[in-house]
């Protein structure tokens, strides 16, 4: 028998979160009711509070005792190691399939599951991690670790607005977790806005604070309508590639300043 996800525990939606988006053994620690995994998104920007701790306390650590630049590769490491690349795999095939697969919704679909990486994959990884590389380098390590800190979970909680926005392109049969997000409710809105919002207290005074807040939200919108417009749905691989996108989109704002 399933249980109604709104009879699962709040804690056990939170642990299946991190389960669902970290490679960390959360799931020694208990195995939440399947249902909880509907709700990841809802959780999304406070995994990015451990992520993204965890890749800003590798770059300013590391940068007391490496070259910056090794400090800076390091913590990207760090992030690809904890999170097992699940938005990178997002971003590939999101890359792959609206690049080769024209205007057909099918042919998108097809490739965006294929486990294969294509040219738009490769070629898009690597520029985005050059740019990414690039961005940090150009701040001080203080200003580098507190905008990780602070643009890991904003990213989340925009990023999570395609789940308001459209359906999901897929069936959960389909689905390559087998399982669909549900759309969030009024109060699982407001807290996705306070789990994203609160750590970009860090930023405040030290960049054009409203610029910051914009700019991804207009990167996100524009992403929105392409998705919108080839495949009238999001899918998990498109939600990992706005993420990155929209997260970078913030980090180039700050190198502008």
């Amino acid at each position: 028998m399933e249980t109604n996800i709104d009879q699962t525990k709040w804690y056990d939606r939170i642990l299946a979160s991190f389960i669902f988006f970290t490679r960390l053994p959360f799931w020694r620690l208990h195995q939440p009711p399947k249902e909880c995994y509907k709700t990841v998104v809802e959780h999304w920007p406070l995994t990015g509070w451990l992520t993204g701790g965890l890749m800003a306390a590798t770059l300013w650590v590391g940068s007391m005792y490496l070259p910056y630049m090794v400090a800076v590769l390091l913590a990207i490491v760090v992030r690809l190691m904890v999170t097992g690349a699940l938005h990178e795999d997002g971003l590939a095939d999101f890359l792959d399939g609206f690049g080769g697969g024209d205007s057909d919704r099918a042919r998108i679909l097809s490739i965006m599951k294929d486990s294969h990486i294509g040219t738009y994959g490769v070629v898009g990884l690597l520029l985005y991690h050059l740019l990414l590389a690039a961005a940090l380098i150009s701040m001080t390590p203080t200003l580098a670790a507190l905008s990780i800190l602070a643009l890991t979970p904003y990213a989340r909680m925009v990023t999570a607005q395609l789940v308001m926005m459209m359906p999901y392109a897929r069936t959960e049969a389909t689905a390559k977790s087998h399982a669909v997000y549900r759309k969030p409710s009024a109060l699982a809105g407001i807290s996705l806005a306070v789990q994203g919002l609160l750590p970009m207290a860090l930023l405040y005074g030290r960049v054009d604070y409203y610029m910051l807040i914009f700019i991804p939200c207009i990167v996100m919108y524009f992403l929105y309508l392409l998705i919108w417009n080839k495949l009238r749905g999001y899918t998990g691989d498109c939600c990992g590639a706005v993420c990155l996108l929209v997260e970078l989109s913030a980090y180039l704002v700050i190198c502008a300043q």
